[in-house]
């Protein structure tokens, strides 16, 4: 506890310094935004830093070493979906009793109608029916006491299920699921630790506006506060990440929870929803006609819901009249489009009108990224002078930057579509227009056409926007033309970008996660066709790279589905390769292997020290890791490259034969930047 040379000290070294003053000498955890610095600091003041790829699993260690030691077991993780995913470990710690803190930064998921023919139906049967009655093709889940006969009945009236190794990815393929299909993805799991983990899917549902319904079986209800099996208030856990809860308390419930959770889930801004069935509950039974009775009043009663439309004419001329009298005006778009299906009616928009558009990471496709009005390339140009900015199904978050100077001009005035009132009124636009995005486009459209405008390339806005984008795009094409060897992130990522374009129509889903890896396929990775990119999103998760790729060859099986990971990204959810080779699903996942986290140790002098300074840093993995080699022992194909003449032959093969294989792509550890794009926030 020797005292700092510097004068100043900063939070993490604070929290540092106070773990190691109370006698922590250990901490198991998943470093990244914002907590690396923390975990050095600790390094360097003795206390044993183990770098997992879950917080999930360094939860349950962290918990596991309070028991075993009788001190507390300390998890650190990052904001948001790493907080969820250490709720694993909290709860388990507070189930077993066992010692032990949690540590996260705040930030600045036959016939299906077919008639029984048994007697009397239990509640599994009668939740089963009423998923199929709705309309439920699809659930992700893992199965174990009381939901097994659950899953099977859904199962034999025509719902696929996809059974995986762990919730958290099961929930992240229901989430994606929702969005990909427009209808709710259901997420099944057993009840206590299995609705814990589950909360990563249903939160990232929520942070990104998806439809969901995560099912939980719970507790008999007798037993309930006695100490039960796998015992939770699993109402009260899942409150903060659902937009509506329902525990069926007796069997004849059943029906009402599940239209109602189904339908909420897609009305309104979508979201996730719960529902929790006690194993009692399960076990009850009615007869074959009275459940029949109950299903046909639920569907009378929740029934299909209208898309939201509450703007008035008065407001869509205003709309106009600002689009047709700025000087530079910018349609921003994003995946709130992507789900209203509204590619249409923006095509529509932009060609007669000759505006220059922006898409959100997951916007892209919905207009192709070749466009010639496409502005990424432009990004800062376009946000930083536009004096109108028409944003559809977009929130103005981090990701736009707020709205706010210095990014945007102080001048620049928003319409700002939303499926939300309450986000329109959180955002205080110039004008907010409420509803869907499609809807709304098509009333706009149809105002344009009655007294049509467009700017025309020789537009001074529209030049000044192509120009940039031609220059941008020179000076990175010129950069992918350099192959360098050992990879940096633009010489494997311009050989993928090739092959994904050699596949032609119709385009692969692409997945991505990684920092490094995303922000770089971001820029690189070229979207032609709607609803193909899905990314770490809103909440910026790692860990849904398996579960969305998943989900996007469940979702779309005429499609290849790309996923292009980082090793950090790809470590949380790994073992779910056994369950594409399972499946036989047509995925092709590209690791790019630097060797840890933004690319093993990059501490600084000052912060390697301590008795444990010879451990791999937290951001370490082992080097030159064999990931390939995990899908062969399942019997899926792994290739190991190094070189553009082995990944171009290894993407080939993969794509060609449309099979589950693994592509580790070696990486210099040194070739990408901390925390990618977001260092300032580490």
């Amino acid at each position: 506890m020797s005292e700092s040379t510097t004068t100043a000290v900063d939070g993490n070294q604070l929290i540092a310094k106070a773990l190691a003053r109370f006698g922590v000498d250990r901490m198991f955890g998943v470093v990244g935004i914002p907590v690396t610095s923390l975990a050095n600091r600790a390094v360097s003041l003795g206390v044993r830093f183990i770098a997992f790829h879950n917080e999930q699993s360094a939860g349950y260690a962290a918990s596991a070493y309070g028991y075993l030691t009788g001190r507390p077991g300390v998890l650190l993780t990052v904001s948001g979906p790493g907080c969820v995913h250490g709720l694993a470990g909290l709860s388990n710690a507070m189930a077993n009793a066992w010692p032990m803190v949690m540590i996260s930064e705040e930030a600045q998921q036959s016939d299906p109608m077919a008639e029984s023919t048994t007697t009397a139906v239990d509640g599994n049967q009668l939740i089963a029916k009423a998923l199929a009655r709705f309309g439920v093709d699809r659930m992700f889940g893992v199965v174990g006491i009381p939901v097994t006969s659950l899953a099977n009945r859904a199962v034999s009236l025509g719902v696929r299920f996809i059974a995986f190794h762990n919730e958290q990815s099961a929930g992240y393929a229901a989430s994606a699921y929702g969005y990909l299909t427009g209808r709710p993805g259901v997420l099944l799991t057993v009840s206590g630790p299995g609705c814990v983990h589950g909360l990563a899917g249903l939160s990232n549902a929520m942070a990104n506006a998806w439809p969901m319904v995560m099912i939980s079986g719970s507790c008999d209800q007798k037993d309930f506060g006695r100490g039960d099996f796998q015992e939770l208030d699993q109402i009260a856990a899942v409150e903060p990440f659902s937009k509506f809860s329902a525990k069926a308390k007796s069997i004849k419930e059943i029906p009402d929870c599940v239209f109602q959770a189904l339908a909420k889930a897609r009305s309104g801004r979508p979201g996730g929803c719960y529902l929790d069935f006690p194993s009692d509950v399960l076990h009850q039974t009615i007869s074959e006609a009275e459940a029949e009775s109950l299903l046909a009043t639920a569907a009378e009663k929740f029934g299909e819901s209208e898309k939201v439309l509450c703007v008035q004419n008065s407001q869509i001329e205003e709309a106009v009249s600002l689009l047709r009298h700025a000087e530079r005006p910018l349609i921003v778009f994003g995946k709130g489009a992507a789900f209203a299906r509204a590619e249409n009616e923006l095509g529509k928009l932009v060609e007669r009108t000759g505006i220059p558009f922006l898409p959100t990471p997951m916007g892209k496709g919905l207009l192709p990224d070749t466009h010639e009005l496409a502005a990424t390339a432009a990004r800062s140009l376009a946000i930083g002078k536009c004096d109108l900015a028409l944003v559809v199904g977009a929130r103005l978050n981090w990701l736009l930057h707020f709205g706010e100077p210095p990014k945007w001009s102080k001048d620049v005035k928003f319409i700002l579509v939303d499926v939300s009132k309450e986000e329109i009124e959180l955002r205080k636009p110039h004008l907010g227009l409420v509803g869907d995005a499609k809807l709304v486009l098509e009333k706009i459209n149809l105002g344009i056409k009655d007294d049509p405008f467009c700017l025309g390339k020789s537009h001074p806005w529209v030049a000044a926007i192509s120009s940039k984008v031609k220059d941008n795009v020179s000076k990175m094409e010129a950069q992918l033309a350099k192959e360098v060897v050992p990879f940096n992130f633009l010489t494997p990522m311009k050989i993928i970008r090739d092959a994904i374009a050699g596949l032609g129509s119709p385009a692969p889903i692409l997945v991505s996660e990684g920092a490094n890896t995303m922000d770089v396929g971001r820029s690189v990775l070229v979207q032609t066709e709607p609803r193909t990119r899905l990314d770490a999103g809103t909440w910026g998760t790692m860990g849904v790279g398996l579960g969305y790729c998943i989900a996007g060859a469940v979702a779309s099986p005429d499609r290849l589905v790309v996923a292009v990971e980082g090793d950090s990204g790809f470590g949380f959810s790994a073992m779910e390769v056994e369950t594409l080779v399972r499946y036989q699903l047509p995925v092709v996942v590209i690791v790019f292997n630097n060797g840890g986290v933004y690319g093993g140790d990059r501490r600084s002098p000052d912060e390697i020290s301590g008795p444990y300074k010879d451990d791999p840093a937290p951001t370490s993995f082992v080097p030159s890791a064999g990931y390939h080699t995990l899908i062969e022992a399942f019997g899926g194909k792994g290739y190991l490259v190094g070189t553009p003449e082995e990944l171009k032959s290894a993407l080939s093969e993969s794509f060609s034969a449309r099979k589950p294989a693994v592509i580790n792509v070696i990486i210099d550890p040194y070739a990408g930047a901390e925390s990618g794009r977001l260092q300032h926030k580490n």
